[in-house]
């Protein structure tokens, strides 16, 4: 057990690419677009804090190797009921990235989460509409 001897793998150019989802109520995506939202913008937030993720991976995740982060790039699309996050991280380094981008992409849909919950609770303080779904790497390359 513990991390793979990457020491005899060449640096090469690294890229990958996740996204996910957060389900939210529409009239919590209706405040977060009027800039309602009581603890600030949560898209310029999970932005931030999907960012600072992806550079803290392997502080979170105990088996991934630091490896140099060249850019970070995180976008938001809101399509009804929902925000797609999708990040991409971009490498020179002698492992890939993508525990990386998936740790920016739920960090950032954690970060939505957070900022909007109190609108999202019902009478009981449950969450009916809200979840988080379709998690997943979208696109890996490697030695482009």
């Amino acid at each position: 057990m513990g991390m793979i001897d990457i020491s005899n793998k060449p640096v090469i150019s690294r890229l990958a690419v996740a996204s996910g989802i957060i389900n939210l109520k529409k009239d919590t995506i209706q405040k977060i677009m009027s800039g309602d939202i009581k603890k600030g913008d949560p898209i310029q937030a999970a932005e931030i804090a999907s960012m600072q993720a992806v550079k803290n991976t392997p502080v979170i995740l105990a088996f991934c190797h630091p490896i140099p982060i060249e850019n970070v790039g995180v976008e938001f699309k809101f399509v009804d009921d929902k925000i797609i996050v999708e990040v991409t991280v971009k490498a020179r380094a002698k492992t890939g990235v993508e525990m990386e981008c998936l740790q920016g992409v739920t960090t950032a849909l954690n970060t939505i989460w957070d900022m909007v919950k109190y609108l999202e609770k019902d009478k009981e303080g449950q969450y009916l509409d809200t979840s988080i779904t379709n998690v997943k790497v979208i696109k890996k390359v490697k030695g482009e």
